[in-house]
């Protein structure tokens, strides 16, 4: 497995359980790249589904993906604060084309003031009768959502109150 280069510009590649593209983000920019954690930072990125269409992010956002954690987080910066939505996946992967990951369909949005949703427990229920997701990996999906909620109300890692403005700080050393 390779290392994303910082500042370098790298592609991530979100697939399902059962192998099949999900969404690709045309464009990250690499702010942080180990062998554990990657940060990338990007604004008005494409974005394609896996039907062929796309759509343009609209806000700048910081991601952060862990090698040790089954979930990543998007840090998207608006107007009026941070908004948070954390994917359940697999740890991530980078092979030197893409930073890669498998998307579990469960996700959090957490608003500016720290409260947060759960969604799309349903989709998680469907795709993981129709993809036949291990007992295994559903009690690691499981595990890591009670983690991913302790670290939101724990204010950790990316939740921490400068991480977001820190990292956008040196994304934006990068695009200037």
């Amino acid at each position: 497995m390779g290392v994303p280069i910082e500042g370098e510009p790298m592609q991530i590649h979100s697939y399902k359980h059962n192998g099949h593209i999900h969404r690709v983000w045309e464009e990250t920019t690499v702010l942080k790249g180990t062998q554990s954690l990657v940060i990338g930072g990007n604004d008005r990125t494409i974005v394609t589904e896996s039907d062929g269409r796309t759509w343009v992010t609209r806000e700048p956002a910081i991601c952060y993906f862990h090698s040790q954690y089954w979930f990543n987080i998007i840090g998207m910066i608006r107007e009026d604060g941070v908004y948070y939505y954390c994917n359940i996946s697999s740890p991530f992967i980078f092979d030197g084309e893409a930073l890669k990951y498998i998307d579990y369909d469960l996700d959090i949005k957490v608003f500016p003031d720290m409260t947060f949703n759960l969604l799309d427990e349903d989709e998680y229920e469907r795709h993981r009768k129709e993809m036949n997701y291990p007992e295994v990996i559903d009690r690691i999906l499981k595990a890591n959502v009670d983690k991913l909620i302790q670290w939101i109300r724990q204010r950790k890692g990316p939740f921490a109150p400068d991480f977001i403005d820190i990292w956008y700080e040196r994304y934006l050393t990068y695009r200037r």
